[in-house]
């Protein structure tokens, strides 16, 4: 019952937000001030955590900020939560989330993720979709952006063992940026129901760039990675 109560509350709270931000919103957006707007939904961003936090009991703790070098890097982390989409934008300086292309169409939201530098990617695009989105990694990099990736390719359980996206492989070869792997057990606070939160130390562990590698090593070295880190902070993770 309790996390129903504080699912309701939170929700009531971020619908609450999100159409004021995006109200106020409407300046930036007609301005097309895309520095503005990246500095704005850190601010949004750094909003939703605090409700998360306050709201829901859940304390959020990040380790091996140290881990990330200055400059552009891929962050390839693993996705249980819709907190996943919001913890990166007040963690590194500079954070282009890929996303799928459905989220540009959210109404208020969607304008402002395109304006703040986020990636969109048609999954059904197939390798045309690919190289766009190449291309415009590649264009975020030179601006010095943090790339955050998700592998799995869309939420998992906690825990959970799914075939990783091959695209990461062919970022990877184009961008020759630091790829740092991170694990978390944020779906146990923030499950795919909208409707409960429960309460606890919520965890993102970040870990040491992987080491330069040929296109074939890099998935099996990231789920070893993904393996260390977890079995380190006492992650769930299933046996291969």
């Amino acid at each position: 019952m309790m996390s129903l109560i504080r699912g309701t509350l939170f929700n009531i709270y971020l619908i609450i937000l999100t159409l004021i931000m995006g109200i106020i919103a409407f300046p930036i957006r007609l301005m097309k001030k895309h520095d503005l707007a990246l500095r704005y939904a850190q601010l949004w961003s750094h909003a939703v955590l605090w409700g998360l936090q306050h709201l829901c009991s859940i304390r959020i703790t990040i380790t091996g900020k140290e881990n990330i070098p200055a400059g552009p890097v891929l962050i390839a982390s693993q996705h249980q939560s819709f907190f996943d989409g919001f913890v990166w934008m007040n963690t590194v300086p500079l954070p282009a989330y890929v996303i799928k292309q459905e989220l540009t169409k959210i109404p208020l939201v969607g304008p402002m993720l395109l304006l703040s530098g986020m990636i969109p990617i048609n999954r059904q695009g197939g390798s045309q979709a690919l190289r766009k989105m190449m291309d415009t990694v590649a264009h975020a990099q030179t601006m010095g952006r943090q790339i955050i990736l998700f592998p799995e390719g869309t939420r998992v359980r906690p825990g959970e063992r799914v075939p990783l996206q091959n695209g990461i492989i062919a970022l990877t070869r184009q961008a020759k940026a630091p790829i740092i792997p991170v694990a978390t057990n944020s779906g146990l606070f923030w499950p795919r129901s909208p409707w409960r939160k429960y309460p606890g130390s919520l965890i993102v562990a970040i870990g040491n760039p992987l080491p330069p590698m040929k296109g074939r090593d890099l998935i099996p070295a990231l789920e070893k990675a993904w393996d260390d880190l977890s079995n380190a902070h006492h992650l769930p993770r299933e046996t291969p």
